[in-house]
């Protein structure tokens, strides 16, 4: 039971510290929003958010800037997207259970969906 009641207050507090460390420059508020919203749909365990979170945080600027560049068409967006997802998605299906991996390649796939239509003047 300590050991239990340990782990749980380590998990916490990391977890206070990912949360509240200052975003990295170039790292909206509104991508950190994201991740913990991604983290909360995935119904993700405390042992898991501190496994995944500094994954997804790491990717969130890169995904950002690719969904921000009016350079890039749709297509363009989508490759440089699922690029950046099939970089982690090794380490991350370690992490997850299938059905959270399936869930979170559900919710990817929407969100790039988004990006294009943004792109495309469909609004976001």
């Amino acid at each position: 039971m300590r050991k239990l009641f340990t782990f749980l207050t380590f998990a916490t507090c990391l977890l206070a510290f990912l949360i509240l460390t200052p975003a990295a420059p170039g790292q909206s508020s509104e991508a950190e929003a994201k991740v913990l919203a991604l983290a909360q749909r995935l119904k993700l365990t405390p042992q898991q958010e501190v496994e995944v979170l500094p994954i997804l945080k790491a990717e969130a600027p890169k995904l950002e800037a690719i969904k921000n560049d009016p350079s890039l068409s749709g297509m363009q967006k989508m490759k440089q997207l699922h690029a950046i997802h099939s970089e982690n998605a090794p380490q991350l299906q370690k992490i997850v259970s299938p059905e959270q991996y399936q869930e979170l390649q559900a919710i990817r796939e929407q969100d790039i969906k988004k990006a294009i239509a943004k792109k495309r003047g469909g609004g976001g």
